[in-house]
């Protein structure tokens, strides 16, 4: 592994990029090298640590991934779905390791990711916490237990400024019952009820999203049968217990085969 391997945090300005930042910046073992964000951000040109209210760090903030990425051993990126498949092409060309925290990505993005992958080490999850990712092989180990007359319902809860719904972690564990019972989530998930919608179909998988305040992050998995219930539940308190996560994928990943994983291969859970 290369000492104090340097990364790149994109989409900056945001919540979970200062977040990054000053988790890599209170490191011993990663260094921050470069920060991004989008062309004609009020940030582009800045000191990082000023731009975020503080002293300065040393380094600018730029609009150029590509030259960012030639300098870096990582990135992590918390951003959009278009964003993040872009910067996967260039991390892979850069063979960066690519640790993605992004939600809301299509099988197409996915598949994009995937063919990055060949290149370069990707490490992406919808979620980044330890909590949660024992949360989803204890999912999928339950519902691999339980027959199709357990009814699974994942409710999930996020802060007001949270523009996709299920979550990404809300449709991890969706995936981890699913593979639990031997079926594909798209063939029983059932989302967003609403009015006369029937009777509730045997063997379907609920999605239901909570959106308010400042929640960080609530999953609960509900099995439900006639005359009990079981309900596995994971709550987040702190935003950096993600950014701690990514940075653990990033270390990780500096000694890994090109190939696309997830945190339960960080934890070392699959």
């Amino acid at each position: 592994m290369t000492k104090q391997p340097g990364v790149v945090v994109t989409g900056v300005s945001g919540r979970m990029g200062q977040m990054l930042v000053r988790e890599i910046t209170a490191s011993d073992k990663l260094k921050l090298v470069g920060a991004l964000e989008r062309p004609g951000h009020d940030w582009v040109g800045r000191d990082v640590g000023a731009a975020m209210g503080g002293t300065d760090l040393g380094v600018v903030v730029e609009d150029d991934p590509l030259e960012a990425f030639a300098r870096a051993q990582a990135v992590i990126d918390f951003t959009a779905p278009a964003a993040t498949v872009a910067f996967a092409e260039l991390a892979a060309q850069a063979r960066a390791v690519h640790v993605i925290g992004t939600t809301g990505l299509s099988e197409d993005d996915i598949a994009a990711i995937d063919r990055a992958a060949r290149h370069a080490v990707v490490v992406r999850a919808g979620n980044m916490s330890l909590g949660v990712n024992l949360l989803t092989k204890l999912v999928k180990q339950v519902s691999a237990a339980l027959d199709a007359d357990w009814d699974i319902e994942i409710i999930e809860g996020h802060h007001h400024h949270k523009v996709d719904a299920p979550s990404g972690t809300a449709l991890m564990l969706g995936e981890a019952a699913a593979e639990g019972r031997g079926v594909a989530l798209d063939d029983v998930s059932d989302r967003g009820r609403d009015g006369i919608t029937g009777a509730r179909k045997r063997g379907d998988i609920g999605f239901h999203a909570i959106r308010g305040g400042d929640i960080v992050g609530e999953h609960e998995v509900l099995f439900a049968t006639p005359g009990e219930r079981i309900v596995l539940k994971h709550m987040a308190s702190d935003r950096a217990l993600f950014a701690r996560g990514a940075l653990k994928a990033a270390l990780w990943g500096q000694d890994q085969d090109p190939g696309h994983y997830d945190m339960l291969d960080v934890l070392g859970l699959n």
